[in-house]
Parts: C-alpha cells; structure tokens; sequence
C-alpha cells in the first residue's frame, strides 16, 4: 500500500533534486522513497559535504593561491612565542 508524504523543503532544493533525478532517468519520488527506505532499515543518515564549492570560495581561493605565490599576505615562520609578538607588534 502506497501512502502520500508532504515534506516542506527550499524551493531551489526541490528544483536541483527534481533536475538531477531527470538526468538518471528517475522521478523524486523514487530517489526519495529509496533514501527513505535505506534509512529504515540501516537506522542510519549520512551527510556529505558539499563536493562543488561556491563561486565565493573559489574566489578566495584564488586570492590566497596569487597571494601566495607573490609572497602577500604571508606571515613568517615562527619559532618562539616571542618572536611571533615581535612580528605582529609590529604590524
């Protein structure tokens, strides 16, 4: 027996999930009834981290990477306590 579960979830999420499920040939509710099935009998969730980063992080990574290799933005390496008070007193 079939039984009909509403959720509310972010708009732009039920968007991504219904694309991405388009691309394997697969309707939501399928991937949603197998995840809810996996969950019911292992008793267990797993969350990922997200594997594309934002435009943002790309961003600063590609500041930090030019920064690096034009030696900005780099503090020295520091062998005491005192010579890291040193350094920053300084700035």
């Amino acid at each position: 027996m079939k039984t009909v579960l509403n959720v509310k979830i972010d708009k732009d999420v039920k968007i991504r999930a219904q694309k991405t499920a388009a691309k394997l040939g697969l309707p939501l509710s399928l991937v949603v009834g197998e995840q809810l099935r996996r969950f019911g009998m292992e008793e267990v969730i797993t969350f990922g981290a997200s594997k594309k980063m934002s435009k943002k992080l790309e961003r600063w990574i590609g500041e930090a990477e030019r920064d690096f290799k034009t030696g900005r933005n780099i503090s020295p390496i520091f062998h005491t306590v005192e010579e890291m008070d040193k350094y920053l007193n300084a700035l």
